[in-house]
């Protein structure tokens, strides 16, 4: 946040205001994880194929520290709790009907739809957790972002 954008900035001449952040699997868990500590701060946030899970339990050995890292950047949990930061951009998930997260995504898609969030929801088309499936939604994720920063005040 301190580092990156304003790094891109200024390398590309671009607005630092105007930022659209996604990844894809843990990188698209890192974007909506952005997305709850910085809300607002984005034109769209994407998270494709989102490694999300609803316990620490659950996630890879050292994806966090502990259970109260694990706490603080609870996506899943934060939508049902305090849903305010994903209802203040616009928010992309997609993931395919055989990703091992889906059941994860589902869940996080369910609390955005239930709280009222600016939300594309795309999670029954076919498809794992693999660059097949990333490689078919391109054109998708770049019309989302593009459509994203166009309608952004900056």
């Amino acid at each position: 946040m301190d580092e990156v954008i304003p790094k891109v900035a200024d390398e590309y001449d671009a607005d630092e205001n105007r930022v659209a952040v996604g990844g894809i699997s843990m990188g698209g868990f890192g974007a909506l994880d952005l997305a709850l500590h910085y809300p607002g701060r984005f034109c769209g946030v994407g998270g494709h194929s989102p490694a999300l899970c609803q316990t620490g339990d659950e996630t890879a050995p050292g994806a966090f520290d502990d259970a109260e890292d694990f706490e603080r950047n609870d996506v899943i949990g934060a939508a049902a709790s305090n849903p305010a930061p994903f209802i203040s951009q616009p928010v992309w998930i997609d993931a395919g009907a055989d990703d091992p997260f889906q059941p994860w995504d589902q869940t996080f898609a369910d609390e955005l739809r239930s709280n009222g969030a600016d939300a594309t929801i795309k999670l029954d088309d076919p498809g794992g957790h693999d660059s097949d499936y990333w490689s078919a939604h391109w054109s998708e994720y770049m019309r989302f972002y593009a459509d994203s920063l166009a309608g952004c005040p900056g």
